[in-house]
């Protein structure tokens, strides 16, 4: 983790399956949201009431992206630990839009309520190639400062 960097932890369910994409070079991708909703007691029902929902757009590269989409699908309860990404970019109307997304290091099931075996990767994954108009397609191991499209 670079100086500067503000890392983050967030445990939450995956909204949808992760989002595999491969750059013209071979890089994988995968892209996916976690729901994080935090829960309190309420004394005075004697039951837990949900507070609001936190939805993270995440992002992971090369072989643990692979291993995410080979691993995990819609529903499952995760931890997930990366660095927070602001993206700016502007709309064809010319508005200045920002969001913040993490940038994933580790991700891995919870086992609070779950069971899990664990499997070492091969490295013998298959690769599907990107089409050249592809809006994922960045050309490069990672995108460049700005070029990355916007969720």
């Amino acid at each position: 983790m670079a100086m500067g960097d503000t890392p983050i932890t967030i445990i939450g369910n995956l909204t949808d399956d992760p989002e595999l994409k491969f750059t013209t070079s071979g890089a994988a991708l995968a892209r996916f949201t976690v729901a994080s909703t935090p829960r309190q007691f309420d004394r005075e029902s004697g039951q837990y009431k949900d507070g609001t929902a936190m939805f993270m757009r995440c992002s992971a590269w090369r072989g643990l992206a692979e291993n995410i989409a080979a691993s995990l699908a819609k529903g499952h309860r995760v931890v997930v630990s990366g660095r927070l990404r602001q993206h700016n970019w502007q709309t064809p109307e010319g508005d200045n839009r920002s969001m913040l997304a993490m940038e994933v290091d580790e991700i891995g099931p919870s086992l609070r309520f779950a069971t899990a075996q664990p499997v070492k990767a091969t490295g013998e994954t298959k690769k599907a190639a990107a089409p050249a108009d592809d809006a994922w397609n960045t050309g490069g191991n990672r995108p460049a400062a700005g070029d990355e499209p916007p969720f």
